[in-house]
This record gives C-alpha cells, sequence and structure tokens, in this order.
C-alpha cells in the first residue's frame, strides 16, 4: 500500500511537467502552421513568423524547466546554465547575424535596387528576386538562383542596370589598313540595326598590330539585354563581314600561312522575316525575376490607389450633393480596382515556382 501511494505520488509531481509538454506541443505546432507553413509566403513574408517562433521556442524550454519536478536551487541551476549557453551562442554568433540585419536594414533604406532589377556585385550577375533581412536573392544567366549574404552587398560595390536603360557595348580590333571612318560608319548601322539609339564609337587603343574600337549604344529594353548585347555583336559581324571586312589582326599570318586572295570571314545571314517576332530566351532564363517584378509593381499600384482614396475620400467634407456623388464614384472606383489588384497579387503568390 505504502508503494502505491508513493507511485501515485511521483506521477503526481509528473503531471504538470506533462500537462506543460503537452500544451507547448499543441502551441508550436499550431504557431508554425499559422505562420510558416502558407505555400503563399516568400521569404520576406515568413520573416516576422520566423522571429515569433523563436521566441516561443525561447520561452518553451524556460516553461519546461520551470514544471521540472525538481528542488528551487537544481530550477535556478538550471535556469542559470540555460542563460550562460544562449548567452554564449549570441555572443558566438552576433557578428554575422547582427551584421547581416543591419546591413539588410541598411540597403532597405538606400533603396539601390528593387525587384526585377539586375545588379551585379563582385563575380555575381542576375535579377532581383527576393529581398529578406539577412539575404538577397537574384537568378543568374543560368537560370539558377543565387543567395548573397546582405552584408556582402553592403560591403561590395554593387552595380545596378537602371530600369529607364542602360548602354550596351561591343569590342573589336581591326587591322591599320582599315579606314577609321569606314569602320565608324559601319558600326553604327549595326548598333541601329541592333536596336540601340544615340549611338557612338570610341578608338579605345592604338596597339602594335590593330587598332581597338568600341560601339556602343542606349538600350531601353533592359528586360531584353542579354538578347540585346548578342543582338549588337550578331549585327557587327553581319555589317562588316558584308562590307568585305575581315574582323582579325594582321598577326594572324604569322600563325597560319594563308593566300593574299583569301578571306577569312564569314557571308553575312540574309533577314529573315520569322526571326522578328522570336521570343527573347530572357523570358525563361529570368522567370522568377519577372514574377517578382510584375508583383512589386502591382503592390505599387495598390499602395498607390490606398494613398489616393485616403485624398478622395478627406475631398468629400463641404461638397455639395452633385460633387460628393462624383467624387464616391472615384473611390468606389478605385476601391473596386484595389480588390482585384488584391486577387491578382494572392493567385500570384500562390502560384508555386519551379
Amino acid at each position: 500500500m505504502l508503494n502505491l501511494e508513493g507511485v501515485y505520488q511521483s506521477l503526481a509531481k509528473l503531471v504538470p511537467l506533462i500537462s506543460t509538454i503537452a500544451a507547448i506541443v499543441f502551441v508550436l505546432w499550431l504557431a508554425n502552421w499559422i505562420l510558416l507553413r502558407r505555400a503563399s509566403l516568400t521569404t520576406e513574408s515568413r520573416l516576422p513568423g520566423q522571429v515569433i517562433m523563436l521566441v516561443l521556442s525561447a520561452i518553451a524550454l524556460i516553461a519546461v524547466i520551470l514544471a521540472l519536478p525538481v528542488s528551487e536551487s537544481t530550477r535556478g541551476d538550471l535556469l542559470g546554465l540555460l542563460g550562460l549557453i544562449l548567452t554564449g551562442v549570441i555572443a558566438l554568433s552576433s557578428t554575422t547575424f547582427v551584421s547581416n540585419a543591419m546591413a539588410g536594414l541598411m540597403l532597405r533604406s538606400v533603396q539601390s535596387f528593387r525587384h526585377g532589377d539586375f545588379i551585379r556585385a563582385g563575380e555575381h550577375f542576375g535579377r532581383v528576386t527576393e529581398r529578406g533581412l539577412f539575404h538577397t536573392e537574384i537568378q543568374s544567366e543560368d537560370r539558377d538562383l543565387i543567395t548573397l549574404p546582405n552584408l556582402f552587398l553592403a560591403s561590395s560595390p554593387v552595380t545596378v542596370v537602371r530600369s529607364s536603360g542602360t548602354i550596351i557595348s561591343c569590342d573589336l580590333s581591326l587591322g591599320y589598313d582599315v579606314p577609321h571612318y569606314q569602320v565608324e560608319s559601319l558600326l553604327k548601322e549595326a548598333a541601329m540595326a541592333a536596336g540601340l539609339q544615340e549611338s557612338f564609337v570610341q578608338i579605345m587603343s592604338l596597339g602594335d598590330y590593330s587598332v581597338s574600337y568600341r560601339i556602343a549604344g542606349y538600350y531601353a529594353e533592359v528586360k531584353h539585354l542579354l538578347s540585346g548585347r548578342s543582338r549588337l555583336r550578331r549585327e557587327v559581324l553581319d555589317k562588316l563581314h558584308g562590307a568585305d571586312i575581315e574582323i582579325v589582326s594582321p598577326s594572324f599570318m604569322n600563325q597560319r600561312q594563308f593566300n593574299s586572295g583569301e578571306k577569312f570571314m564569314s557571308a553575312p545571314k540574309p533577314l529573315n522575316p520569322l526571326e522578328v517576332g522570336e521570343v527573347a530566351p530572357e523570358s525563361l532564363i529570368f522567370d522568377k525575376a519577372d514574377k517578382a517584378e510584375k508583383i512589386r509593381i502591382l503592390k505599387d499600384e495598390q499602395q498607390t490607389l490606398v494613398d489616393g482614396i485616403k485624398v478622395l475620400k478627406t475631398q468629400l467634407e463641404g461638397l455639395d450633393e452633385a460633387q460628393a456623388d462624383e467624387i464616391k464614384g472615384q473611390i468606389f472606383q478605385c476601391e473596386e480596382r484595389l480588390e482585384k489588384l488584391e486577387n491578382i497579387i494572392r493567385i500570384a503568390k500562390e502560384t508555386p515556382h519551379e
């Protein structure tokens, strides 16, 4: 009988601990399901939920220690040990953790680039797909996703291609026997055929065996930047070869013997009307970046509508009935458009990216 009473007393001491653990498991599972399990959440929108889960986990650990069937002194020692461990972990990891967080806040305040922009940081080049507090994700020319720590972006020079347009160029070298004025006119024709505006030619250097030229111009369709660069090089080949100009330096004859009348160039390809509507490869390469940019543009329009509705509501005061009805009609149209934008953004976020 005494043994049964001892067992009952021991089980009674464990009841608070078991109840606490069961409640903690349920609360953490429910919080994780509410905050993080939704497929529509992006990396940036998951951040608050992740921070909340971290805080809840720390509170849960403290609650388990407080529910242990031990003496007050032992419980105090366990809490002190936990605090010491957490302090050590934070001290060891805070340098990178805090630095990335501060760099992320700095990048947000500076607003040097946005979703969908082309950026180059170090040896990495691509379009921005996600911007988190600790990292920035870009999509490379190979369609791969590259994660860059915000500390790296804050401490390295970052080149941002302006969305309003950029300058693209092509470098080449020709022999001294080719007149520069003929080269300049042909290169400008190539730039015009490639869709460049306000093109210009520079003589970059006068080498021992050749002259280095650069053809450059303004290109507005930055989304098709890769295609624009390739098209410019192709047009340069076609224009120069069409004018019977070889793109080789005179040192070529020191490496291989050839007849004086022999030419080393390909015939320019005739224009095919079917290629005019050719699909740009950027739509496949930067698909996630395109999606991020479209969502960002929709959110900008959404914020503009919200601000516009606030302004219209302030204008209702002191108006007669006819003017008030007109303003209310504008507000109704803005609210309808706002509701459509919310549905479009929600569907775009819920669409999985492969």
